[in-house]
């Protein structure tokens, strides 16, 4: 395997990593707080936070060899991660159009993978 890809790859995870973290915060927005600071200050916020700030460092690990250009094509991967998560996990919907852009979503990371030698 090219170090292009696994790089390519932590920066997917790194992705995928915030779109759990995302969920997290979704799940917690649904709870009612005794106080608007509990609200923040929670262990399912603070570990999504935290979750955050891991892949903040994840991704700038990636970008060591992965080109600037192209780390927003692989970011792309976050908006399937999330639709798939709500699915699964808050029950939420997929609607057609959601299914072909992710659909779409895929396609242009798979083609801009093959040019960019990922």
């Amino acid at each position: 395997m090219s170090e292009m890809f696994i790089f390519s790859c932590i920066m997917v995870l790194s992705s995928f990593i915030a779109s759990v973290s995302q969920i997290m915060l979704k799940i917690s927005s649904r709870k009612k707080y005794p106080s608007p600071l509990r609200e923040y200050l929670n262990p399912l916020v603070i570990s999504a936070y935290a979750l955050f700030f891991g892949c903040t460092l994840l991704s700038m690990y990636a970008l060591k060899v992965v080109p600037l250009s192209f780390s927003p094509i692989l970011e792309a991967s976050g908006y399937v991660f999330v639709a798939l998560l709500s699915y699964f996990f808050l029950k939420e919907k997929l609607t057609g159009r959601q299914l072909l852009g992710m659909a779409l979503i895929a396609a242009g990371i798979t083609v801009s993978s093959l040019f960019n030698g990922g």
